[in-house]
């Protein structure tokens, strides 16, 4: 590496995992939704900068360089508080600026009814509101990236092309729209669909419904929760066959929750949830209505091997240059003179592929710099920092 570029790449003779023991390297990890981690919610009246940085600095040992903080339904002092809060972080605290590739403002334009609006509060559900959103991206110095909503909307298409228009990434979640609505959010510049398959109703028609449509958009990317709680194996399978892996990008969905031990915890932005042993998070009181995601992008890595007939180098992809593409970040890919963030990790894999274990990351660098974690072998020249 030259300061922040990648200035050569050399492979090793005869090199080979089982021979050397070294790990994976593989660009930097893109999480496009994180709610918080660690006990720090981005939905706080209290949120502070320095919890912002803390959140930040602990995606580093995920893997990730850089992530969206996700701001979700509430009432408008919250939002407010929690735009200019990040915004404020951004600028004043530069390992938040190094990290936050842009904030993701996921409702409060979402359908109302059980099912599709998830774990969103339904009395702070509301219609496209472009006023209400300008304040918004003004309090947070202009860094709101992706807006996700329902366009059931009579307003939404309307609203999207005003987005679209500013350099916001539009995309449908959380939503009951038919398919004509869905059609017409994507016509007027709609690229993404927020966790496909989640925020959507128990029982549903059969077809036409909102998920077949979305799937059958070959404008629409799909962000997918692949920590094996959201989604069955045998539907991600399907959905990745559907979209191809080139339309499916991998999220966490991670709330405050994430990173804290199994049990019971009550003042949170969602009210009282759970964190299972299995690492599910859950409202309270029983064991389906999920509350939101507890673990890191990594365990979707994993499960995109574990689940399908598609390989590491897809799902990493899935992870990095797919998302950072599609929000236009600069990845880190694996090129002379491309950005040097990466990420090394280990992933137990068996010859014939029915044994997958979990990602173990050995090291994260960012823009040339050694910020989680230790690097392998011959001394190299990499500050940490």
């Amino acid at each position: 590496m030259d300061g922040a570029t990648i200035a050569a790449i050399d492979a090793l003779p005869d090199s080979g995992d089982a021979e050397h023991g070294l790990p994976w390297l593989a660009p930097g990890l893109i999480d496009l939704q994180v709610n918080g981690f660690g006990g720090v919610a981005f939905n706080s009246p209290m949120l502070s900068p320095d919890q912002v940085a803390q959140v930040s600095l602990s995606m580093d040992a995920h893997g990730v360089t850089g992530y969206c903080p996700t701001v979700t339904t509430d009432g408008w002092q919250t939002l407010a508080h929690s735009m200019a809060t990040i915004g404020l972080a951004i600028r004043t605290i530069p390992a938040v600026a190094e990290r936050v590739v842009g904030i993701h403002l996921e409702g409060p334009y979402i359908c109302p009814d059980d099912g599709p609006r998830g774990a969103h509060p339904r009395p702070h559900v509301r219609a496209p509101d472009w006023d209400e959103f300008q304040r918004l991206q003004e309090l947070a110095e202009g860094h709101i990236r992706i807006v996700t909503l329902s366009p059931e909307y009579e307003a939404a298409p309307a609203f999207i092309r005003r987005a679209v228009a500013q350099g916001v990434l539009v995309a449908i979640g959380h939503t009951n729209a038919d398919s004509a609505q869905i059609r017409a959010a994507v016509d007027a510049g709609a690229r993404l669909s927020t966790h496909l398959g989640n925020g959507a109703h128990g029982q549903i028609r059969r077809h036409p419904n909102y998920i077949w449509d979305q799937l059958a958009e070959d404008r629409l990317v799909a962000s997918l929760i692949v920590d094996g709680h959201h989604l069955p194996p045998s539907v991600v399978k399907s959905f990745l066959r559907a979209k191809t892996p080139q339309r499916c990008i991998l999220v966490s969905d991670i709330t405050s929750m994430a990173g804290l031990p199994p049990g019971r915890y009550e003042d949170t932005s969602l009210g009282a949830v759970e964190v299972l042993d299995d690492g599910r998070l859950v409202i309270a009181g029983q064991q389906q209505l999920l509350a939101g995601a507890a673990l890191p992008i990594t365990a979707g890595l994993a499960n995109v091997v574990r689940f399908t007939e598609h390989g590491l180098r897809v799902a990493v992809e899935m992870a990095s240059l797919g998302p950072a593409a599609l929000i236009g970040h600069p990845s880190g890919r694996l090129e002379v003179g491309s950005r040097a963030d990466l990420t090394l990790f280990r992933l137990a894999i068996s010859a014939d592929g029915s044994q997958v274990g979990s990602v173990e990351i050995v090291a994260t660098v960012r823009s040339g710099r050694l910020v989680w974690g230790e690097l392998l072998g011959e001394p190299v020249d990499v500050p940490r920092g």
